[in-house]
Order: C-alpha cells, then sequence, then structure tokens
C-alpha cells in the first residue's frame, strides 16, 4: 500500500514533470511575439543586445536541460528499490553538488554583472569553469580580471577559459 508521503511525493513530481515538458514544448511564437514588441520600441544599439543576450539564454538552456537530465537519473537512482544505500548515498550527494555548482554559478554571474556591467553564462564542470561575456571590445585585461574574480570564489586552483561575443 503506498503512504501518504509518498503519494505526495509522486503527485508532486509528476506536476512538475509535466509542467517542464509543457514549458520545453510551449510554442516559441509566444516568447517571440513578447520579444519583437520590445524590440520595436527600442534602437538599433539596443536590438543588438537582445540578439547577444539569445546566444546567452540558449547556453543556459542547453546547461539546465542537461542538468535536468542528471539530476533525473540521479533520483531515479535515489528511489530504487534494489540500489545499495552506497548508490543512493552517492546519488545523494552528487544531486547536493550540482545544486551548490548551479548556485555558485548564479553567483558568479551576478558578480560579472554587478563589477563589469557585463551579461555573462558561466559553467562550472568540476575544476574546469567556462565563461562567456557578452562585450564589444575583447580585452585580455579584462579577461584576466573576471578570471581573478572567479578564482577568488575557490580555494583550490580551477582552470577558467574567458571567452567573448560581440
Amino acid at each position: 500500500m503506498i503512504k501518504k508521503q509518498n503519494l505526495w511525493f509522486l503527485t508532486l513530481f509528476s506536476l512538475i514533470l509535466v509542467l517542464s515538458v509543457y514549458y520545453i514544448t510551449m510554442p516559441n511564437d509566444l516568447l517571440v511575439a513578447k520579444n519583437a514588441a520590445t524590440v520595436k520600441k527600442t534602437t538599433n544599439k539596443e536590438e543588438t543586445t537582445v540578439k547577444e543576450s539569445n546566444n546567452l539564454t540558449a547556453l543556459r538552456v542547453s546547461k539546465e536541460e542537461e542538468r535536468e537530465e542528471e539530476k533525473s537519473d540521479l533520483k531515479k537512482t535515489m528511489t530504487k528499490e534494489d540500489a545499495t544505500t552506497e548508490e543512493k548515498n552517492n546519488a545523494y550527494e552528487q544531486l547536493k553538488y550540482l545544486n551548490e555548482v548551479e548556485g555558485t554559478e548564479e553567483k558568479l554571474e551576478k558578480k560579472i554583472k554587478e563589477k563589469y556591467s557585463l551579461s555573462s553564462f558561466v559553467k562550472i564542470d568540476n575544476s574546469e569553469i567556462k565563461v562567456v561575456a557578452v562585450a564589444k571590445k575583447h580585452d585580455t585585461a579584462l579577461a584576466n580580471n573576471i578570471m581573478r574574480l572567479v578564482q577568488e570564489e575557490f580555494k583550490q586552483k580551477k582552470n577558467i577559459t574567458v571567452k567573448f561575443e560581440k
């Protein structure tokens, strides 16, 4: 017999899953129509900014889909009846790590935005950190400053790459 707690978990998880699928399969017409109205009100310079942020948005969506798939697999492992305690603990720790990484990525993007007034995308993959920043000028001094800013968040040395997009 299914316990109340398990029933609630399955109900909420199903609801989240359905909403996620709806969001992913939602027609782009709704988003494009809203953006088109905004673009009409802006100047040419701002239109370029809108296009540039689309690249960052695409990177974010790709990263989010990848992470959601990974989280889903980990959650399946945690709920398997035939999984060992060690496997469940490892899945839980990995899930916890992914949540921490996501928080750190958002924090770094916010710091870059505050300090350098640049839109950016940050992806952390173990000791590899990829930063994509939207800037008109590809400046090595700015790249070094961004690398230092990112490294300040970590005690251990990280391999940080900075890429600029126009």
